[in-house]
């Protein structure tokens, strides 16, 4: 066959439909995917204690008409314009279940101090491979109600301090610093090294918690629901406590376990002066 009658190479037609799915619909903007290493955060209590923070840089804050009307009322500093949005703007990009009250802020994570420029005092916590991120924001909201000086927690098996995490922290993120260890009985050891008492609070401790003695500066190790903490963990502790309760179900939620050690351990510091 010669070139000159040589049909062209069949071509695919283009799938309109596809295209069509793929496209927001009319009047309505796609929504934008926030840069890689952004820090989201959302609900008032977050973004509101992020804008109070002066180490927190804020990229992008969106905000309904009443949430900027809300944030003028209360006088708060603002470190950016906040780009007026409609509500459901903000719930495409979290999900239709997420509490935003009208507020969504793309920040730069906070810098973590490493183990070692955590000062030698008070109560600082650490979690043994904890992954629930609702579980892990609840404990920073109690480490912040009890001045914890840092969470510590390891760089795999533990949740990013953004998003759901940091909702349920309720701000606590800008209180509590985070610090993550390579490994934890490394960073047990560490710890040990620099005059911390550990504490591993297990269900099978040899004494209630109420009981222990403790001195600080003091370290309360908690594990994972379920599983506890590991082996090495364990061994690594100075000691393991458990919580004695009274009523019939023995066991609590590893963030409920941690507000109320949080609650014995400052209380006993606290009587010895």
């Amino acid at each position: 066959m010669s070139e000159r009658n040589r049909k062209p190479p069949y071509r695919k037609k283009p799938d309109f439909k596809r295209d069509r799915r793929d496209r927001p619909p009319p009047g309505r903007r796609p929504a934008r995917v926030a840069e890689p290493d952004t820090a989201i955060l959302y609900g008032w209590h977050t973004v509101e204690a992020a804008l109070a923070n002066p180490d927190r840089r804020i990229r992008v804050l969106y905000a309904t008409e009443n949430g900027a009307k809300r944030l003028a009322a209360d006088g708060i500093a603002l470190k950016v314009t906040p780009q007026i949005v409609r509500p459901d703007e903000i719930a495409r990009r979290l999900g239709p279940d997420a509490v935003h009250n009208g507020l969504l802020a793309e920040a730069d994570p906070l810098d973590a101090p490493d183990l070692s420029e955590l000062p030698a005092e008070g109560i600082v916590l650490v979690l043994d491979q904890i992954t629930d991120p609702h579980n892990v924001g609840a404990i920073l909201r109690s480490a912040a109600a009890f001045g914890v000086k840092a969470l510590i927690t390891t760089a795999r098996h533990s949740p990013e301090a953004t998003g759901v995490l940091a909702k349920s922290a309720s701000g606590a993120l800008e209180y509590v610093p985070l610090v993550t260890v390579q490994n934890l009985a490394r960073g047990l050891n560490a710890l040990r090294e620099r005059g911390f008492l550990l504490v591993g609070l297990d269900s099978e401790g040899a004494a209630d918690l109420a009981d222990t003695t403790l001195r600080a500066p003091l370290a309360l190790v908690l594990g994972a629901e379920g599983k506890g903490l590991r082996q090495l963990t364990r061994e690594t502790c100075d000691v393991t406590a458990r919580l004695d309760l009274p009523g019939a179900i023995k066991s609590l939620n590893v963030s409920n376990a941690a507000a109320l050690a949080l609650y014995v351990a400052t209380t006993r510091l606290k009587a010895r002066g």
